[in-house]
């Protein structure tokens, strides 16, 4: 597949919140507001774009040499933890206010399905170097773009007048129901229009 294939597929085709629904929980506990929205896209998207690749590494040259890849799902969440402990630390000591606005949703980076979805995927789909930090890189854009959207929409709806039984958590499941309906409008066909 090429470069541009890889970044249209896992941004809008195979979206990781809104097509293939992983990684969840921090998109509906983040996209409150678009400031802690954004901090946590950029975030996903860091260790996506770096676990895909690093994985990727570890895959060819240590597991598949060593004929250990059944150790592969372990290994991966142990360099993805350590990836989140890193951006954790670094968010901590550039953007306080940020890492406070985070909480709880930034150590859960470690167990969002997402990252280790594309770590996998990256390495069953034989990508190279380049096409595995691209799927990851493209997967966290992804993911920036749908909380981005999300939070957007959850800021204007908090001072609209919602039924008290929809407010929070239930019009947010309802809004990104219709988000996902409006992305699965993008599949392999119109990919292939574009890129021939």
């Amino acid at each position: 597949m090429s470069y541009i294939g890889i970044i249209i597929t896992y941004v809008f085709i195979s979206n990781f919140i809104l097509t293939q629904f992983l990684g969840l929980c921090p998109f509906i506990g983040v996209s409150k507001n678009v400031e802690s929205a954004v901090g946590m896209g950029f975030a996903v998207t860091f260790v996506m774009g770096l676990a895909s690749l690093v994985t990727w590494a570890i895959q060819f040259y240590i597991l598949a040499p060593l004929n250990v890849v059944f150790l592969q799902t372990i290994t991966f969440i142990l360099v993805i933890a350590a990836l989140v402990q890193f951006v954790e630390m670094v968010i901590q000591k550039i953007a306080p206010p940020l890492y406070k606005a985070l909480g709880i949703y930034l150590p859960l980076i470690t167990t969002n399905c997402a990252v280790l979805g594309i770590a996998l995927i990256s390495v069953r789909s034989s990508y190279n170097a380049i096409e595995s930090f691209l799927a990851g890189i493209s997967g966290g854009l992804g993911f920036l773009l749908a909380i981005l959207i999300m939070s957007t929409i959850r800021e204007k709806l908090d001072s609209e007048d919602v039924p008290k039984f929809f407010k929070n958590i239930p019009i947010a499941f309802i809004t990104a129901g219709l988000m996902s309906m409006a992305f699965m409008a993008f599949d392999k066909a119109l990919l292939k229009n574009l890129i021939g």
